[in-house]
């Protein structure tokens, strides 16, 4: 990978009429056709508002690969960290494991599907980790997973630098219990399913472990995602892929199991939104020209999935966030950064206890909210998903309106509205909209860290690359 450089008055009415707008939707029937156009205009008028969290006029959700919140975050202080004393069953080699520190750029994770989370979780004990990743070492043979290591501060200074001067959500669970398809599915779309017509949405099913998209089926989700209602909104949004998607040409781009939106069967990509390179993305950021909503995909070289390098994933990451805060648009952007799954790392907190539905929320992982209005240092305990995204995201650009079978025009069968569930938090909360927005916070793609195996190259500009492993099609 080389680091890439970019070649008012009557609002509170507003805001009042906007909540009765899309209550009366429903009231008289006009949701079997979706926003009227009265109800997309006085969406509109809504987020020109500079009131509250219309002060947000570009979302930028960061997705990255497997990693827990202990894994990064577990000795962060003030959060729910590792607990004292705990030490994990070690079926193969007897007695328990406690967690230890690991400085190892270069790691393998564990298994991370349904049966695993099961396995993990152990009914609630989070006692399963060691069980789960030695159940797949050949018999004599060497087994020693590092699925209870953790990083600490020093090989991972940016993101603790970001959770001290922003915001670090302590209770971020991945939207489903399995691993990165149905991860990326919730995030554009709140659900994730099997469709057996895939031009019938009430056709799909719920489902941990959906279809793949492949090339003799490109467009198995039939289900309707976000930039459904975007794009009925009126709303610019642009979906982008690190080095492009993965092909025959492009071997390292982005895999479809992290591609998902161009396999919804709703997908329409008007003029000025749309699936686009990353250089799209920092082209527009440099023109101050960002869409409403962005989502950035990462390549498998640049994503932390392991084994993958910390250090990559940290520069890639860091050299994104520095794009955005050099833009024009950094005093109305929020940043949000979180990890899809857990890999297979340990975690503490047990997500049964947190679960909206049948299909339940996954084991938790590390997340941040970056902003000139987020609250500087705040620790967010609020139950939070990839859900809360969308949940954000309704609630800036689209008046509150979610996807929602009863009242988006397109109805599917999916068994709720993750953005409404009683349990799910607020991420506006994590903002202080009455303050000035802060100066950015510049970082340097690499800084000097304890990370080893193989230590991160001392010097890195935007001309010069870096060392990198790549899990490859592993």
């Amino acid at each position: 990978m080389r680091l890439r450089v970019p070649i008012a008055a009557g609002a509170g009415a507003l805001l009042v009429a906007a909540g009765g707008l899309f209550a009366s939707v429903q009231a008289h029937g006009s949701s079997v056709h979706g926003p009227s156009a009265q109800e997309i205009h006085r969406a509109a008028e809504l987020r020109a508002s500079q009131v509250g969290i219309h002060k947000i006029k570009h979302v930028v959700v960061i997705m990255q690969e497997n990693r827990s919140f202990d894994d990064y975050f577990g000795t962060y202080p003030g959060a729910d960290g590792i607990p004292p004393g705990v030490c994990v069953p070690d079926p193969l080699h007897g007695g328990c494991q406690k967690p230890f520190v690991d400085h190892d750029n270069f790691t393998q994770g564990g298994v991370h599907n349904n049966p695993a989370f099961m396995t993990d979780v152990d009914g609630g004990k989070m006692d399963g980790f060691l069980a789960e990743a030695e159940s797949g070492c050949a018999a004599g043979q060497p087994c020693n997973p590092v699925v209870m290591s953790h990083h600490v501060k020093s090989d991972i200074p940016n993101y603790w630098a970001y959770a001290q001067n922003y915001v670090l959500n302590d209770r971020m669970f991945e939207s489903d219990h399995s691993w990165s398809l149905p991860a990326h599915l919730y995030e554009v779309s709140a659900w994730s399913a099997d469709c057996k017509n895939v031009q019938d949405p009430m056709s799909c099913k719920g489902a941990t472990m959906p279809v793949l998209i492949t090339s003799s089926d490109p467009t198995p989700f039939g289900w309707t995602d976000l930039t459904w209602l975007l794009n009925k909104f009126g709303v610019s949004w642009g979906y982008y892929l690190d080095h492009g998607a993965r092909s025959s040409t492009d071997p390292q781009g982005v895999p479809p199991i992290w591609n998902v939106l161009p396999g919804f069967t709703d997908l329409h990509q008007p003029p000025g939104s749309g699936v686009q390179p990353l250089s799209d993305f920092m082209s527009q950021a440099a023109a101050g020209a960002l869409p409403a909503v962005s989502w950035i995909i990462p390549d498998p070289t640049d994503s932390e999935h392991p084994p993958s390098l910390v250090s990559t994933g940290q520069a890639y990451v860091t050299n994104i966030i520095n794009t955005v805060m050099r833009s024009s648009d950094w005093n109305s952007t929020a940043i949000f950064l979180a990890w899809d799954d857990w890999g297979g790392f340990y975690d503490n907190v047990n997500p049964l206890r947190y679960a909206p539905d049948s299909l339940g929320y996954g084991i938790r992982v590390p997340a941040l909210v970056i902003s000139p209005y987020a609250k500087k240092g705040f620790i967010d305990p609020q139950t939070l998903s990839f859900d809360a995204y969308l949940k954000f995201i309704e609630e800036d650009f689209l008046g509150g309106q979610a996807l929602d079978p009863a009242s988006d025009g397109r109805p599917d069968p999916r068994p709720d509205v993750r953005e409404q569930s009683p349990i799910l938090g607020d991420l506006s909360l994590d903002f202080n909209f009455t303050q000035l927005p802060r100066p950015p916070m510049f970082l340097t793609p690499c800084p000097l860290t304890t990370l080893v195996n193989p230590a991160p190259n001392p010097t890195c500009t935007n001309s010069v690359a870096l060392n990198v492993k790549s899990w490859g099609d592993s």
